[in-house]
């Protein structure tokens, strides 16, 4: 059975939008040096597509350049990222994501920390 549903995300000032198909099961919080000050779950999915508001999007990299994080320009929520590990796929601010509540998810972990 696939549990993986569609929902919708957006930045705090609506500015980004984007739809994905996730399975929030696979939520996890990241000890890397970047994911640690952020704090919040991360969904993975290889379904993720941006559906408005792209121009708003900055990109940050740090250390080997491979992983993608954006940002909205106008409010400066993180909105995803394509993680060095898996550049292909893309971990979403569970935050963002419509009628889901971060906080009370079941998180996994994930030691980002050890591939520096």
């Amino acid at each position: 059975m696939d549990a993986k549903k569609t929902y919708q995300g957006s930045c705090h000032c609506g500015q980004v939008t984007f739809e994905v198909k996730a399975d929030l099961a696979t939520a996890v919080r990241c000890n890397c040096s970047l994911c640690k000050r952020k704090g919040f779950p991360m969904v993975m999915t290889e379904e993720f597509k941006v559906t408005g508001g792209e121009e708003f999007l900055t990109r940050y990299q740090f250390n080997t350049m491979t992983a993608n994080h954006y940002f909205c320009k106008v409010c400066g929520v993180y909105t995803h990222h394509n993680p060095r590990s898996n550049p292909a796929a893309t971990r979403v601010n569970a935050g963002c994501l419509e009628g889901v509540d971060p906080l009370s998810m079941e998180v996994g972990f994930v030691d980002g920390a050890a591939l520096s």
